[in-house]
């Protein structure tokens, strides 16, 4: 049938596979072929302006891909030694953010809160103000070095919000410099356990390459909860909130990835924005904590503040910008 999938679970006498894509099509007694690869997306200058899902086929309608590259999903993130203190800042046009927890190239800054608090609404205007910024940029010699390109994974959305942003993002002329990947919610949960990875290599090509980006991951808890779905589904024993053991690494491991290179190896930086949809303005639960831990920083979100008109609702007292620099 053509579909292909991911090896998770390699025992002595069966393997598990993970598939993206419909399982309709598959049945019992059909040939399944080795592909003799790590799974891999296209990364590069001509993704930008494009709507790919999580294998990095574009869904937009506009053809295929020009020249590109293809790089591995998962890669180690970089050593202590390729890495740079942050000291260049992000600027996203809110005066909330940028006085009181400024963002610096190269962090990962948390933005957390349950829904209807307008966390995509940050994420989106900081996209959308980097506008002026790339037009000032553009006029300078060294354009490069100051550019941000901007990355937005969408993961488990309704189809409607992703049309929508696209829509908000054209009219802005914002997508010449962003990149759009998208895992919706009627994609099955391997996808939308991918998406955020292949979102992050098509990010790190730009962070080798001595350029800037920056990639929101909108939101974790859903990809969480994809992975809890597939463990579950490979037998995988279940911890805390029947999520496996090793849910942690799969923030970590992504969130890692976002760094500021030193500048003996390009000087080029990744910014993370992931986000983090609590119930009940629970931050003490088991995906937040975790994912709190992992960044350098949170922008905490509230229902009440949202409701009274003060708006980005950022709580000030929750909301820290933890850079050493």
């Amino acid at each position: 049938s053509g579909v292909k999938g991911i090896a998770l679970n390699l025992e002595n006498e069966n393997v598990g596979i993970v598939v993206f894509g419909s399982d309709t099509a598959i049945k019992e007694g059909d040939l399944v072929k080795r592909t003799g690869s790590i799974v891999d997306v296209p990364a590069g200058k001509a993704m930008l302006g494009r709507v790919v899902d999580a294998l990095g086929v574009p869904i937009d309608g506009r053809g295929a891909l020009s020249d590109h590259e293809r790089r591995r999903v998962e890669v180690k993130a970089p050593g202590i030694i390729e890495r740079k203190s942050v000291h260049e800042p992000m600027q996203t046009g809110l005066k909330a953010v940028d006085s009181l927890v400024p963002i610096g190239r190269g962090q990962r800054e948390l933005i957390i809160g349950d829904r209807q608090t307008g966390k995509t609404a940050i994420a989106i205007d900081t996209i959308l103000n980097q506008k002026q910024m790339n037009a000032k940029a553009a006029a300078q010699a060294h354009s490069e070095s100051e550019k941000l390109y901007c990355i937005y994974v969408a993961i488990g959305q309704k189809r409607s919000t992703v049309a929508q942003l696209v829509q908000i993002l054209s009219e802005a002329n914002a997508m010449e410099y962003s990149i759009l990947v998208a895992a919706t919610a009627s994609d099955p949960a391997p996808l939308q356990f991918l998406a955020p990875y292949s979102g992050c290599t098509m990010g790190e090509y730009f962070r080798d390459n001595g350029m800037h980006a920056l990639i929101v991951y909108d939101d974790l808890s859903k990809q969480a909860v994809a992975y809890r779905q597939m463990s579950l589904l490979l037998r995988r024993p279940p911890g805390r909130e029947a999520f496996p053991g090793d849910v942690f690494y799969l923030h970590s491991r992504l969130l890692e990835r976002a760094a500021k290179r030193s500048d003996q190896t390009g000087g080029g930086s990744l910014t993370a924005l992931p986000v983090i949809e609590t119930q009940a303005g629970d931050v003490s639960a088991y995906i937040p904590t975790n994912v709190i831990s992992i960044t350098d920083g949170q922008i905490c979100l509230e229902t009440e503040l949202f409701y009274r008109g003060i708006r980005p609702a950022i709580n000030v007292g929750l909301s820290v910008s933890r850079v050493g620099s």
